[in-house]
């Protein structure tokens, strides 16, 4: 009874094998591209650029060695930092690295990788088409194979062009626009990218020259500089607040220059050759200061 239960029948017993073949070939296929990593793409070796800090969100070797890989599965640098949870900023920063002569290498030839699976899924939808949902007043009834006979053509033409291009010189259809666009894209902006990070490394130069001299102006001083410089920074955090010009002021050199040369441009009244005479009926005071020319503001209301 036991061995009815942990035995199948021998009817059975083939089918059972032949699923477990089935299950073997495909574990197989889905596990063999990742045991062999970047050997069966055919990736490049190349020596990890070294990093200053070890940083857990840094680019460590095994994350540039998972970068390359998913550039070459891809074909595109923002995928592939995306898959390894790293920037673009970051990864066109590490090209540029004085040591990373080996990585640039792998890029581009993960690059190469990633256009040959691009062709690779354009002759299979050139091929074997692709399916599209048919829908009939919002209701999806079925779907049908469309195939692109002006992608086939495309292909053959740049895979046969001795054959399906007559052997000379054709302009480009709507398609090769169409490419031709998409390709003028792409290369706009990684080059907006690695413009960007080259924008950003002279920032932070100027920054680092920056703290660099502040560390020399700060050096250790003596304890009457270091009080004569603490006296200069609290005077000039009460001029700031009190709103201080030194145009205005007459004790500043530029200030008494100022107001030297406003004086010598405003006119004196009644200082000359033909004295100005005071107005009939005004008071007293008025009288005895209308001679060096200044009149008073109240000599009108005493009038």
């Amino acid at each position: 009874m036991d061995d009815k239960q942990t035995q199948p029948p021998a009817g059975r017993q083939g089918q059972v094998a032949a699923r477990s073949d089935d299950a073997a070939g495909i574990v197989s296929e889905d596990t063999a591209p990742a045991e062999a990593g970047a050997q069966t793409r055919g990736l490049p070796a190349f020596t990890p650029v070294p990093r200053a800090k070890d940083r857990s969100n840094g680019w460590k070797p095994q994350v540039q060695q998972a970068f390359i890989e998913a550039l070459a599965d891809t074909g595109s640098v923002r995928a592939a930092c995306r898959r390894v949870g790293r920037s673009e900023h970051g990864a066109y920063q590490l090209r540029r690295h004085p040591e990373a002569a080996g990585f640039r290498a792998a890029w581009q030839a993960a690059l190469d990788h990633g256009i040959a699976r691009i062709e690779d899924v354009a002759m299979d939808r050139a091929l074997n088409g692709v399916e599209v949902p048919v829908y009939s007043y919002g209701k999806l009834l079925g779907s049908r194979t469309v195939y692109n006979d002006r992608l086939l053509m495309f292909l053959l033409r740049n895979r046969a062009p001795e054959r399906f291009a007559d052997g000379r010189a054709r302009a480009l259809n709507a398609l090769d626009k169409l490419e031709l666009a998409r390709l003028k894209k792409q290369w706009r902006a990684e080059w907006e990218a690695e413009s960007a990070a080259e924008e950003q490394e002279v920032f932070d130069s100027i920054d680092a020259l920056i703290d660099e001299m502040r560390s020399r102006t700060h050096r250790p001083r003596s304890p009457r500089a270091q009080a004569a410089y603490d006296h200069y920074l609290a005077v000039q955090a009460q001029d700031e607040a009190s709103g201080y010009c030194a145009l205005t002021d007459p004790d500043h050199p530029e200030g008494a220059a100022r107001l030297a040369d406003l004086a010598a441009r405003t006119p004196r009244l009644g200082r000359g050759r033909h004295p100005l005479k005071p107005p009939s009926g005004l008071g007293p005071q008025a009288q005895a200061s209308a001679g060096t020319g200044a009149v008073p503001a109240l000599a009108f209301a005493q009038g």
